[in-house]
């Protein structure tokens, strides 16, 4: 698995970094959109050329003078802050549709709100209307089951006593008047009612079958929170974002360099000693040996062997101990 590690960190980095690519691309297209392709090409260019330039500064920046670095180094940091402009632009225009249909159902509502505040105006002047009905229905009621008729000038505000026919008929009458007039306000007062209830789930309805507030659900809450208008914490969110997403980006491919570098070096080291270990046991062998003679073809087979070594040392064939001399084994 350790073997496969830098391969899956390198994956990890083009990934990211070709989805920065593409969102940057596509909001600073959309910036300058009356030449759409030949922008995009610039940028996707350029965005290619900075993963280029961050690798070339990894590997090679112990070699390369103080001005390449600081060009170098300068020029990746200003396409990492493009790459972030336009990554902004897209999810700006992504969030501007939701915020356009956030608007119009809001107005939607506000206009319905509006309508029924009209109502419930009316609805309470009825509602105060027949109160005042029901008080003088109670009071002329009582005073004509008393025989003494007690009832209240509706000018004058006073309470008038009367004991006279003529009076009580009028005051009959009154009374009768005053029930239709409650029955007609209780109609209206129920009239009212309903058409406030229909707005209510009216405004329900919009709300439901909206997309745009299952979306900005959660950033709606944060707004509440924060005590911060939607728009202020979108574009907070989106700063996080782009903050994040690029120069991420950037580090992951440079750690898949050096992975690559650290598993090179432990090749490297292996070779260095699995060839310095045959290299000595081929030269023991010789100086052990009776023949002094320089054994040209045995040299050559054994730097072969050399040459032929793997990563798992396959090729090297054991050798019988020499009596006084220690074998290192790997």
């Amino acid at each position: 698995m350790k073997k496969y590690f830098p391969y899956i960190v390198l994956i990890a980095a083009l990934t990211l970094a070709s989805s920065a690519a593409y969102y940057s691309v596509y909001g600073i297209s959309k910036l300058f959109s009356a030449a759409t392709i030949a922008v995009a090409i610039m940028a996707g260019t350029l965005e290619a050329s900075k993963l280029i330039a961050a690798t070339y500064l990894h590997r090679y920046w112990k070699k390369i003078n103080f001005l390449l670095k600081f060009y170098l180094t300068t020029a990746v940091i200003i396409l990492m802050i493009i790459t972030s402009i336009g990554i902004y632009g897209f999810l700006t225009a992504a969030y501007q549709t939701t915020a356009n249909e956030l608007f119009v159902m809001n107005k939607e509502i506000a206009v319905i709100e509006m309508k029924k505040s009209r109502y419930q105006e009316q609805l309470d002047g009825y509602v105060d209307e027949k109160n005042q009905l029901t008080n003088s229905i109670t009071e002329l009621t009582k005073g004509l089951s008393n025989n003494k008729v007690q009832w209240k000038d509706k000018e004058t505000g006073q309470i008038l006593t009367s004991t006279s026919s003529s009076t009580r008929r009028v005051l009959k009458t009154q009374l009768d008047d005053f029930k239709i007039q409650k029955n007609n306000v209780n109609k209206k007062i129920e009239s009212l009612t309903d058409s406030v209830t229909k707005l209510d789930i009216q405004v329900l309805d919009i709300q439901s079958n909206s997309t745009v507030t299952n979306e900005i659900g959660p950033l709606k809450y944060v707004s509440e929170l924060l005590d911060r208008p939607m728009n202020q914490v979108v574009n907070w969110f989106i700063l996080i974002f782009i903050f994040v997403f690029d120069p991420f980006a950037i580090v992951l491919l440079i750690s898949a360099n050096k992975a690559f570098d650290i598993a090179s070096e432990k090749v490297d080291d292996y070779y260095t000693a699995r060839n310095k270990m045959v290299y000595d046991h081929t030269i023991n062998n010789t100086s052990e040996s009776n023949d002094t003679t320089w054994d040209e073809d045995e040299a050559e087979k054994r730097m072969d062997i050399i040459g032929q070594n793997g990563n798992e040392g396959l090729h090297y064939k054991k050798d019988p101990p020499i009596p006084g001399k220690t074998i290192i084994k790997s």
